[in-house]
């Protein structure tokens, strides 16, 4: 099973870009019930760790700040990003990059290895529903991107 899971606040301009991404795909009617799952995680690491949980393939969109051009798009192998969580006393200090550590530690070979995260640098993280003009474009090239992605995974999987 491949899934897509969007992160990111709805209510942060930018830092949206991954839920839009995903609220994109899943109109396009691109979920495929136990072949193409498609999630809205939000802000919420941990549910990330139990979506991907079962999958073979994982891709996760969320934005960034890396000091890039507002609307550069990233895409990265989930080895190189995932993170040791530090102990905290709320989930909200558990990220994506956690989920992906924490998920291999705890469910093995459940866990998917094959994850590919791609990541929107923002222009405008304050309040507001909108994404800016580069991150909306972007948005669109990412969306693009994991549609064909899916287009391949489901040629690849599923009998014709």
């Amino acid at each position: 099973m491949l899934v897509v899971i969007g992160c990111g606040n709805s209510n942060r301009c930018d830092d949206a870009v991954g839920v839009r991404v995903v609220q994109r795909l899943l109109a396009a009617g691109l979920r495929r019930a136990g072949a193409v799952e498609i999630f809205d995680a939000g802000t919420s690491g941990m549910d990330i760790m139990f979506q991907a949980r079962g999958a073979d393939r994982l891709v996760i969109v969320d934005a960034c700040t890396s000091g890039s051009e507002p609307g550069a798009v990233f895409e990265v192998p989930g080895t190189e990003l995932e993170n040791r969580p530090v102990p905290s006393y709320t989930l909200h200090d558990f990220r994506w990059d956690h989920a992906l550590y924490a998920g291999r530690q705890i469910f093995g070979d459940a866990f998917p290895r094959d994850v590919t995260v791609f990541l929107v640098e923002a222009k405008d993280l304050g309040f507001g529903l909108d994404l800016s003009a580069p991150v909306a474009r972007a948005a669109g090239l990412v969306e693009e991107r994991i549609a064909a992605l899916i287009s391949a995974y489901v040629a690849a999987e599923l009998p014709a």
